[in-house]
């Protein structure tokens, strides 16, 4: 295939190998032809599953961005190193897909919404929970009309003991912080999506490291060592707009409770409403009766390919890579990625003061 996107992967740990390598090695608008991680036997492993034949390996960063003929990189490094990594493959006249969250710091994600615009390149970052088919068919519904104005929403992100003990998670240095920063951001990424609003006007949250230090915990995926739990085990947001619509937002690896739910969201508005906590559900008043309709969508999956069965991520990567192609712009835009992370540090700051925390 002529004029095939030449991409760079910057980061080889579990995200590259379990989301983007799969998805981006389906894609014949694609080759994928430099891998990059401070470890470097990581970037060789992937560089011969899913490279070229003549893929390049780096231990730096800056010496794969240096390839003039690389079109796209993506960002796929722990979260303190998200912003430094983005804006420079930017200046370096590439597109970026850079992994969720945007950054640790709202400071740093507005330093990269202005590298995009400077540089003219495409900026997008990896909430790939948009690409799900429940997820398309609410947004579709919702930006049509069809719940009215929505004016409470609710954003989900719970794990009873779902704690990741691999990598960095626990590192808040390296991280920004736990279950909000990691899972929360895709709840809330979510319910603002749904909502076409992202103008917030005050947020009041409240951060637990209630959990963390226990010894011994059941958990899916082993005891954690409690000395390196750094992070919180729970945290939860409440916001308001300054539409006055408001949002309450709740988030953990870790909490005795049976209300299970991860990257969902609910949705109540003046015309009808939507949960996804148990398939996706309407509801709402006809005639004098309320109804709740129960959406069947099938087995899931993407068009696009036939026989085959595709995730979110691999919607996601097509959708992200056509969007270079056709210079059209990504569906999630650097913009709205900023105002989740605004968010999310308003609710790290007024768990840490006690205060609520305005926008101008």
């Amino acid at each position: 295939m002529k004029n095939q996107l030449k991409i760079g992967i910057i980061g080889c740990g579990g995200i590259a190998q379990g989301k983007h390598l799969p998805s981006l090695s389906k894609l014949e608008q694609v080759r994928i032809v430099a891998f990059c991680d401070i470890v470097v036997e990581k970037a060789e492993k992937l560089a011969a599953q899913y490279g070229i034949a003549d893929a390049k390996v780096y231990a730096k960063y800056l010496d794969l961005l240096e390839d003039t003929s690389i079109d796209v990189i993506h960002v796929l490094t722990p979260n303190n190193s998200h912003a430094e990594i983005s804006i420079a493959a930017l200046e370096a006249g590439k597109h970026v897909m850079c992994e969720k969250p945007m950054a640790k710091t709202s400071a740093e994600a507005q330093k990269m919404v202005e590298a995009a615009k400077r540089t003219g390149r495409k900026l997008t970052i990896g909430y790939n929970n948009r690409f799900r088919p429940d997820s398309q068919y609410l947004h579709k519904l919702s930006s049509q009309g069809d719940l009215g104005e929505v004016y409470f929403a609710k954003a989900h992100a719970i794990r009873r003991r779902a704690v990741p003990t691999w990598g960095v998670f626990l590192d808040k240095e390296k991280q920004g912080g736990g279950p909000l920063i990691d899972i929360g951001t895709h709840a809330l990424d979510l319910t603002l999506w749904m909502m076409n609003n992202y103008k917030p006007k005050s947020v009041m949250g409240n951060v637990y490291y209630k959990l963390g230090k226990k010894e011994n915990s059941a958990n899916a995926w082993g005891p954690w060592e409690p000395e390196k739990f750094n992070v919180e085990d729970s945290a939860f947001g409440f916001i308001t707009m300054e539409n006055g619509a408001t949002i309450t937002l709740e988030s953990s690896w870790a909490l005795n409770t049976l209300d299970v739910d991860e990257a969902k969201c609910s949705l109540c508005g003046t015309e009808g409403g939507a949960d996804m906590k148990d398939g996706l559900r309407i509801n709402g008043e006809k005639h004098s009766k309320l109804y709740t309709n129960n959406i069947e969508l099938g087995a899931g999956g993407v068009a696009f390919y036939e026989g085959k069965s595709e995730s979110d991520a691999d919607l996601e990567a097509y959708l992200w890579i056509n969007s270079i192609i056709d210079d059209t712009d990504p569906i999630v835009k650097p913009e709205e990625a900023f105002v989740v992370t605004q968010i999310l540090e308003a609710i790290y700051e007024s768990a840490k003061t006690g205060k609520a925390v305005y926008f101008n």
